[in-house]
């Protein structure tokens, strides 16, 4: 194949159906390395120019990822084959935790050749099932999900039954629907993460604990069952009046339409001979340590303030938040599941473990 004669549309998309036979032959695998650049426009006396431009083609079809400094690798994806995509779908994509759960799931996918369809339900049952629809008509190599609402029951669980009828594999995050049970889930230990933090602030010398929690979220109810187990078995009381609990749509008032009534009630109805407060994660406690301080409450000399995830928000406001660390990275480890029942692996639900990172609040 020279440089002459044909012009060089022609040339790169010879070179590039040359590249092609040759990824067949290796069956596609992942990580197969070509030539670089140098040694292919040696092979064929073809300009660089010609040469990058066949792999770029290869690139477009998701036949290969280029690595700058480094060369052109084989996706495992073969020549003429339906594309290998996973859906990822959260509740939320650009805020709180979401981001790195989105960015290690689709690395651990892009190093196995599968590229990455990302949706959002807004933790809202109706963009759920308009999604799952959209799946069926537009089928996938599987589906990663965070369920919304998880701590009701589903009226989506049909739509489930049926992408597992076509043999779609699906992963749950964070928890999975009642009937579902099939379906592995990568969820964090949440009951083991409620119980841990209460026993924190019993040893700190806490009698009286507080709670605040969600309610619609599966991990709600799951937290709050291990915080008022450790009360239990420390021998305290567990008072009904000083938990409270909030819903998706509290959230969305509290952040957006800035509504802080949910924790101004939370204050006035819920705290009063309290020192301690968990919470069900750190969106909450940063949004709650603002208002204890601005009503004259010291953080953490008169009430202390834990909570769950060890985002970004628990080192950002005013007092340094105590919270619960993830020890496994979640999309890394639900992705690393997918990949096993890609593969045919029997693969079974995973709790990860939590550490506590203390910090001024408690």
């Amino acid at each position: 194949m020279a440089e002459g004669g044909a012009d060089m549309a022609t040339k790169y998309q010879l070179l590039a159906d040359r590249l092609r036979e040759d990824l067949t032959r290796n069956s596609g695998q992942a990580g197969y390395k070509l030539p670089t650049e140098q040694e292919l426009s040696r092979q064929y006396h073809l300009s660089r120019q010609t040469v990058r431009h066949a792999l770029s083609l290869l690139e477009k079809e998701g036949l290969i990822r280029r690595r700058q400094g480094s060369g052109s690798y084989a996706t495992g994806r073969l020549p003429g084959e339906a594309p290998r995509q996973i859906a990822v779908v959260t509740s939320f994509l650009d805020d709180y935790i979401f981001p790195a759960i989105l960015h290690d799931a689709s690395d651990v996918f892009s190093r196995q050749g599968y590229s990455t369809a990302v949706y959002a339900t807004d933790n809202q049952v109706s963009a759920e099932r308009e999604i799952l629809l959209r799946l069926l008509e537009e089928p996938v190599s599987g589906l990663l999900v965070e369920g919304s609402k998880t701590a009701l029951p589903t009226p989506n669980a049909d739509l489930y039954q049926r992408l597992l009828q076509t043999d779609t594999p699906i992963v749950f995050l964070h928890g999975a629907y009642a009937g579902l049970d099939q379906v592995p889930c990568v969820a964090d230990d949440n009951y083991g993460g409620g119980y841990q933090l209460a026993r924190h602030l019993v040893r700190k010398g806490h009698r009286e604990i507080a709670g605040i929690f969600k309610s619609d979220d599966i991990q709600g109810p799951q937290r709050y069952h291990g915080a008022v187990s450790a009360l239990r078995d420390a021998g305290l009381a567990i008072r009904d009046g000083r938990f409270a609990w909030y819903d998706t749509e509290d959230r969305r008032r509290l952040l957006e339409g800035k509504d802080r009534r949910l924790l101004t009630d939370f204050l006035q109805k819920r705290l009063e001979g309290a020192t301690a407060v968990i919470c069900y994660n750190d969106e909450i406690a940063y949004h709650l340590i603002q208002v204890l301080l601005e009503t004259g409450r010291r953080v953490p000399e008169e009430v202390a303030v834990v909570s769950f995830d060890n985002s970004y928000l628990s080192q950002l406001g005013p007092v340094p938040i105590t919270s619960l660390s993830h020890r496994s990275r979640m999309g890394r480890v639900a992705a690393e599941q997918m990949i096993g029942l890609l593969r045919r692996e029997a693969v079974r639900s995973k709790s990860l473990e939590w550490e506590l990172v203390t910090r001024n609040s408690g």
